[in-house]
Parts: C-alpha cells; sequence; structure tokens
C-alpha cells in the first residue's frame, strides 16, 4: 500500500464514514488507528458534532500489543532507526517509524495502557492476543533480484500468528478495562489464542482464521458459556485467502452459530472497500445462516460487541427510547440474496441521509443569521473604520460587514437550519 500522510487519511476516513453511512451502516466500530494516534476518536468527534455525516462511532484509539508485537517494520534499521533510539548498530538520520500499538508488557504494564486508553477517550478496548511477530525471520518476497528467500519453512507456516500476551496479562487487561466499564475486543488469528482470550472475559473475538492446535470446539463451548461475540471477518477472509481456507473459515462460523455462538457483521472493512460493508452478511448467508439471524448480526449483536449498554446508546432493536435509525431496502433478501446493497432509505438519530437511493443534506446551504442580517441592513463602515468581531471570532479572521466570523470558518450546527422530514418513529 501507497505511503500516506495524516491529512491524506483524514479525508479518506471522511469520504469512508460518508459510505458507510449511505450503505445503512448507521454504527461501527474502528479498532485502531494503525499508527495514526487517537485520530479516530477526533474523527468520532466530528461525527458526534454535526461536522461531517457518518455513523455513530465506536473507536479503540491504539490498539495494544506486547513488544515487538504489531509494529511497523523496516530491514533498513540504520537508515530508519526507531523512535525514541539508534537503528541497530548506531548511525543513522531517519526520522523513525510511528508506533502501530500501544506496547505493553507485564501485568501492571498492561493495566496502564488501558489506562491510558481510555484517558485517550477510547470507546473499547481492542488488544493483539496474537499476531505474526516474527515476520523478520524471513521477510516477505519482494520484486526483483534478491528479493526472494529461496528457502521458506516447508514444515511450518512462514510466518504464523503467535500469542503475544501471557494468561495472566490477559486477565490482567480485561479487569482493567472493566473497571472503566469499557468492553474488549481481542484480535485473534488462531483458536487456541481466541480460547485463552475467551477465558480471560474479553467481549469480543475478531477473525479466528486457523485452527492449528484444532481446538475450535473447546472455543466454541466457552464462547457459548460466556456469551462471548465472535465476529469472524469474512470477507476479509474472503478477500485474502484461496477457495480452500475462505470455505474452511465460512464452515467454523456455521458450525459455531448453529452451537449458540452470538454472531455478529464486521467485515473489518478498509481490507475491502468501504461503502461494501453488507458483504459480510452476505457471506454469513452463503454460508448456510438464515437471513432473519443475519440481520440480527448486523444490528442487536453489533450493539453487543459495542458493549451494549456499557456504550452509553442502545440501538439495533425497536424499543422505546432506542436511537432513531431506520434503514429501508428496495429488495427483500429472503428472496434476493443482493437485497442488503440496495439500501434505498437511511435515517440515524432521527435525521434523513437518504431518500430514494440519494442522499440527503450531506453538504448543507450556508445560512445567515439572524443577527447578520440586522447587520448587513446597517451602513457599511467607513474606511479607516474597523468592524468589530463577535465575541467568539478568531483572531486573525476579516470580519466581513454582515457576516460572522468563526474559527472554523463554517456556522456551527445551531446556525444552520437543518432541513428534515418528520417521520413517526
Amino acid at each position: 500500500m501507497r505511503d500516506q500522510s495524516p491529512i491524506e487519511r483524514t479525508v479518506r476516513a471522511t469520504l469512508h464514514a460518508r459510505a458507510a453511512l449511505l450503505a445503512g451502516f448507521t454504527t461501527c466500530r474502528d479498532l485502531g488507528t494503525e499508527a495514526l494516534g487517537t485520530a479516530d476518536a477526533a474523527l468520532r468527534d466530528c461525527v458526534n458534532r454535526g461536522l461531517i455525516p457518518g455513523p455513530r462511532l465506536f473507536v479503540a484509539t491504539e490498539a495494544i500489543a506486547s513488544s515487538g508485537g504489531y509494529q511497523l517494520r523496516s530491514e533498513n534499521r540504520l537508515a530508519v532507526p526507531p523512535r525514541g533510539g539508534s537503528g541497530r548498530g548506531g548511525g543513522g538520520g531517519g526520522g523513525g517509524l510511528p508506533r502501530a500499538a500501544d506496547v505493553a508488557d507485564g501485568v501492571e504494564g498492561v493495566r496502564a495502557a488501558v489506562r491510558r486508553r481510555v484517558g485517550d477517550g477510547a470507546d473499547v478496548v481492542k488488544v493483539y492476543a496474537d499476531y505474526r511477530r516474527r515476520v523478520m525471520r524471513f521477510p516477505p518476497d519482494v520484486e526483483g533480484p534478491g528479493g526472494r528467500v529461496l528457502f521458506p519453512p516447508d514444515r511450518r507456516e512462514r510466518n504464523p500468528a503467535v500469542v503475544l500476551f501471557s494468561r495472566e496479562e490477559m486477565e490482567a487487561l480485561v479487569e482493567e478495562a472493566r473497571l472503566a466499564d469499557v468492553p474488549v475486543a481481542a484480535h485473534a488469528g488462531e483458536a487456541r489464542t481466541a480460547l485463552m482470550a475467551v477465558k480471560a472475559g474479553v467481549t469480543s473475538v475478531e477473525h479466528v482464521f486457523e485452527d492449528r492446535e484444532e481446538c475450535v470446539e473447546e472455543l466454541v463451548e466457552e464462547m457459548v458459556k460466556r456469551e462471548t461475540v465472535w465476529v469472524p471477518t469474512l470477507a476479509t477472509a474472503e478477500e485474502s485467502f484461496g477457495r480452500d481456507k475462505f470455505n474452511r473459515c465460512k464452515e467454523r462460523a456455521k458450525m459455531a452459530f448453529d452451537k449458540g455462538v452470538r454472531l455478529a457483521a464486521g467485515g473489518d472493512t478498509g481490507v475491502f472497500n468501504h461503502g461494501l460493508n453488507a458483504r459480510e452478511m452476505e457471506i454469513m448467508m452463503e454460508a448456510g445462516i438464515p437471513v432473519e439471524e443475519v440481520l440480527v448480526a448486523g444490528t442487536y449483536a453489533g450493539w453487543l460487541a459495542c458493549g451494549g449498554d456499557a456504550c452509553g446508546f442502545r440501538f439495533g432493536w425497536w424499543d422505546e427510547g432506542n436511537r432513531a435509525d431506520v434503514v429501508a431496502l428496495n429488495a427483500d433478501p429472503r428472496e434476493d440474496r443482493k437485497a442488503l446493497r440496495k439500501v434505498g432509505f437511511v435515517m440515524k438519530d432521527g435525521r434523513v441521509w437518504k431518500r430514494d437511493g440519494l442522499p440527503v443534506g450531506m453538504i448543507p446551504p450556508t445560512q445567515w443569521s439572524e443577527e447578520a442580517d440586522d447587520l448587513a441592513e446597517q451602513p457599511a463602515p467607513r474606511s479607516g473604520h474597523s468592524t468589530s468581531l463577535t465575541a467568539d471570532a478568531a483572531p486573525f479572521i476579516p470580519a466581513l460587514p454582515g457576516c460572522t466570523a468563526r474559527p472554523s470558518g463554517n456556522p456551527t450546527s445551531s446556525e444552520l437550519s437543518w432541513e428534515t422530514d418528520s417521520f413517526g418513529v
């Protein structure tokens, strides 16, 4: 993937939020910014303040991983030393790579990391229970002479996921999150790691693509017993793996559903394009899960994955006091397996964002305030006279006659008369 500046990534995130909302997803979890700090919390706040359209976001800020577990890596360690130190062998003048996770080791270390995430505004704690830590043993192949490892291992996977935390560390992390009333989502590529995370008490497990130790049956039993939500990210499996491995992932998800595991529809969007989020639910249906249960996975189960009542809202089912989120399709998913792509109407928090298949109110018109209208009727100041700014205007912003200058350069939501239709919800 091409390197992207923080500004470009922010612009892309703004477009992705719009695409998800128009696709009918009124709530999303964002489980880690991938080396962009707390930018997801800032984007969430922009949505909450009405500055940009988007889903209701529950964010993790930085994911938590152990030393060497989840980080940007470079073979040129001399030119690009790690943050806060020199490269291997000394020397080097590179600016360093940004950290990809909040690194924590030991029981006290993981407790401190949870506290940092909560303090930075996380709605959910994301922990890498395992990851491909040993990737630099056999670095990925690249094009060009000498770019391939000639003899990679043939008795095991080249870069398998390995456990990043001990049982004691995982239990301490979950306990600390509970003290803050924050849910925990555990990335687990391997079934054995997912089993450890479930026993530690995490809220949800993400992925589970491998079962090298053949313990998925025990994992399913524990998830049922502890009411753990499983987010199988089947759309990412489809994008990333060959047909046989993808089919195994679907079969495991169906088996888990049949035995009573609560599945939630989260596709790890970004691996595939935002706006195509419904592909995860389509694959669930292809795996043999009934349509009605797939809709539950995309609604109520999503609320559970966000922490249930701990998230501060209720959504995903009809009840008095729940958020007024309504999505209408132009086809019946019981008859048309592509119906979830055909979103004709989207309402979030009582506001209509899509009607008759078209966006509504994405770019609000600039409107004059009553105060500005009064000022417009007054004589313009003569040359040499200054026009006073309003009390909340920022310095260095020119105030024009009849206009209110603001730090953002844009009117606040209280000054805009949004055009919304009234619906009986």
